[in-house]
């Protein structure tokens, strides 16, 4: 099936001509289809649009029957039209009533058909129709004739996306959702609740023009802006070496890596090639791109798609003249930020004192941005899909950082019911702002060390803003996930002495690389693992890598010349792990005694307690170690065998569980009779009832993120210990899943606040 002599376009500027008509919606689409059959020289052109509950509607066709129209519908998934609106690809058969996925209607006539060449109409990587081309003959469509129909699908879409097919539904149903009120739920990165206005984080890039008048012309514009965007990046990265440190600029690395990728520049030629405009070129390779996004489970190759579509809106913002963030305009005091995603370095740009929340539709837990938003204290939630596409600029929101919801133009009642929550939050906030100085002592005169984990240099401020005591745990992969390659020796040291210095004298426990399960480096291909939480992760790798624990361990060292310098070993599950640890530490000290570097005055290193086997191994590690910590998100996982992230098992095991706590209690009963200081830094620690469980228990350090200090503080100046402890002790020995009701008992008894 050759195409047409009119070419694609020829094709693109009259279906432009046909869209300015003075006709219905219907017979625009009726004139379409028959104008693509004509150029494809195909006997048969239908058009399916996405209506609500996912239900692809035939709206029109040339070579079925007509009576099917509107009658005939098949759900995502269903069908072969069904099948390339589930997996957003293109599908050409020579024989499609052979495929598996072939769906008989009876009402289309189209039996007497067997070549097969359909493409998703994609907006935003979302399939909102899908276009298909049929004839008698059996045989497989060209490259060229697949992509002539999927940059019609393109244009197609842009048509019906802006609103010019004003009475086709899925148009008046777009119009609709910029109106209504929207109730969306995502995944919680950042705990907090926020009342504002919307401001879209890329202001919504217009594309007036998608069809070439020269191609030459255009693959020029493509080559300028391509090199613009190259020197931006390159500009980036100098601006960031002076004024954000380490981590921001191995950001900014990756986004140059991908800002010279070929085959991401050879597609857009391509796109051109077809017909297209710069900017459609453009935006085709990104509806490709973030269609494969959209289907994508695993977090790495995310982020790196990630990147990618970033690199396409600061492409298309250079072509179309729309340069620049909202970062660089006026904010509204009461900022919401919404974005599809974004990275770090671009969250900080943004005027702290005017920033409320953050809304991404495509971060995660563990990116990198969620990351700084908890740093920075903004309430976030990610994994919002298609929330972009409903706000404007201006609209009311509220992002609800602890359930993940999110609700756009809210009604008076939800509006008013979340004022009163932010409040009373605003209130709770400001009585323990007044404790900060205050120290943490029970009533019974026992004093109880509380100190935050950290991860970035933004975290720094919240160490004295918060009243902790310290850094009970500082997790030094960050700087590494944030890195596009892996941080130098000078890099490391720089970041380190940053770290002590604004600590200002206050105890920092660094632990080592915890990298593997659900922490990746971007320069670091992840092994495929069936339970990676248990695999090749964290000390297992550092020692089967010894080069990498060498050069971070020689970093610390030289960061803590002349201070204190806690080392702290992740995941250990036998004594001889942290003797080997322990030796790369010691001839790491001596190597760099040996060319005349200043030492700390002291080393004191430790392990994390969080794998069950190092249990029944304390008494002999205890002896060596000079501190240990707790990490009681991975053994409480372990201990129940239960994957902290399983949908399914949220919740089905309580940290209050009668055995944890007596487990507990015999690690803080061993590290008491050895002299060995204890601390805890798990997720429990942070939350005011687990905290004070964990007291009871015979913790006396614990640490927790630097928004749970106050409350947790507040617990402590109002626990009588002893009493408690008298409490808990005869609990601990009953068969029970829990033992939450009884201490949320005893606290209200005793006007505990939890």
């Amino acid at each position: 099936m050759p195409l047409s002599s009119l070419g694609p376009r020829v094709l693109l500027r009259r279906l432009r001509e046909v869209m300015a008509r003075p006709e219905t919606a219907q017979k625009k689409l009726d004139t379409i289809v028959t104008l693509i059959a004509s150029n494809m020289v195909a006997e048969v052109c239908s058009l399916y649009v996405m209506r609500p509950g996912q239900l692809l509607e035939l709206y029109a066709t040339e070579g079925l029957k007509r009576e099917a129209v509107h009658k005939s519908k098949l759900r995502v998934g269903e069908g072969l039209v069904g099948t390339i609106a589930a997996e957003a690809q293109l599908l050409n058969l020579a024989d499609a009533q052979s495929h598996p996925a072939f769906k008989y209607l009876p009402e289309t006539g189209e039996e007497i058909y067997h070549s097969f060449l359909g493409v998703p109409i994609l907006r935003g990587g979302v399939t909102i129709g899908v276009l298909v081309v049929q004839n008698r003959t059996s045989r497989l469509y060209s490259e060229d004739e697949e992509e002539a129909l999927q940059t019609t699908a393109m244009v197609l879409a842009e048509v019906i996306a802006s609103g010019e097919l004003e009475e086709v539904a899925l148009a008046v149903a777009a119009d609709v959702a910029h109106v209504r009120s929207h109730h969306l739920r995502g995944n919680n990165l950042a705990e907090g609740i926020a009342l504002g206005h919307v401001v879209l984080h890329e202001p919504r890039i217009v594309i007036t023009n998608l069809i070439a008048e020269s191609i030459p012309l255009e693959k020029q514009r493509l080559e300028q802006a391509v090199e613009s965007l190259q020197e931006n990046v390159e500009t980036l990265i100098t601006h960031a070496e002076g004024l954000r440190g380490a981590e921001h600029v191995d950001i900014l690395e990756s986004f140059k890596m991908f800002a010279h990728d070929r085959g991401w520049l050879r597609r857009m030629r391509e796109a051109i090639d077809t017909g297209l405009t710069a900017e459609g070129a453009v935006e085709r390779v990104q509806n490709d791109n973030r269609a494969r996004m959209l289907r994508i489970d695993d977090p790495y190759l995310r982020d790196r798609l990630n990147d990618l579509d970033d690199l396409a809106y600061r492409l298309l913002r250079i072509l179309t003249g729309q340069v620049g963030t909202a970062a660089q305009g006026n904010l509204p005091k009461d900022t919401i930020l919404v974005a599809r995603s974004m990275g770090p370095a671009e969250l900080l740009d943004y005027d702290r004192q005017k920033l409320r929340g953050l809304i991404l539709e495509e971060a995660g837990a563990t990116s990198h941005v969620a990351i700084v938003a908890r740093a920075l204290g903004i309430p976030a939630v990610g994994r919002v899909q298609g929330v972009v596409d409903i706000v404007d600029t201006g609209d009311p929101i509220i992002v609800d950082g602890q359930s993940g919801d999110v609700h756009v133009r809210p009604p008076p009642s939800i509006e008013q019911a979340y004022a009163e929550k932010v409040r009373f939050y605003a209130r709770r906030q400001a009585q323990y702002a007044a404790l900060r100085n205050v120290p943490a002592r029970t009533l019974d005169g026992v004093s109880i060390s509380l100190s935050i984990n950290a991860g970035l240099l933004v975290d720094m401020p919240h160490l004295h803003d918060s009243g902790a005591d310290g850094i009970g745990l500082y997790r030094t992969e960050l700087q590494f996930m944030m890195a596009a390659s892996f941080p130098r020796l000078s890099v490391q040291i720089k970041h380190y002495s940053a770290v002590l210095e604004a600590s200002n004298g206050k105890p920092v426990v660094f632990r080592t690389l915890d990298i593997g399960a659900d922490k990746y480096l971007p320069y670091l291909r992840p092994i495929k693992e069936d339970n990676p939480a248990m695999g090749w992760r964290a000390i297992r790798m550092s020692l089967e890598r010894r080069a990498l624990l060498e050069l971070q361990v020689r970093a610390l060292l030289r960061a803590a010349a002349g201070r204190e310098l806690r080392l702290m070993f992740p995941m250990v599950a036998e004594f001889s792990e942290f003797k080997a640890a322990k030796e790369v530490v010691e001839r790491s000290m001596a190597a760099l005694k040996a060319r005349g570097y200043e030492l700390p005055t002291s080393v004191k290193l430790g392990t994390m307690i969080e794998v069950p086997a190092l249990l029944w191994q304390l008494d002999g590690l205890l002896r060596e170690v000079d501190f240990v910590s707790i990490g009681s998100n991975d053994l409480m996982q372990f201990l129940f065998a239960s994957d902290r992230g399983h949908a399914r098992l949220q919740g089905r095991y309580d940290t209050l569980h009668p055995g944890v706590l007596s487990l507990i209690r015999e690690v803080a009963m061993k590290a008491q009779a050895h002299g060995v200081p204890l601390n805890l830094c798990g997720e429990m620690a942070g939350r005011p009832i687990e905290a004070l469980a964990l007291i009871g228990v015979g913790l006396k350090s614990i640490s927790m993120t630097p928004a749970a200090i106050g409350p947790v503080k507040s617990m402590i100046l109002a626990l009588d210990l002893q009493k408690f402890r008298n409490f808990l002790d005869p609990l601990l020995a009953r068969p029970e899943p829990t033992l939450r009701p009884h201490i949320e008992r005893f606290a209200a008894d005793n006007g505990i606040p939890l």
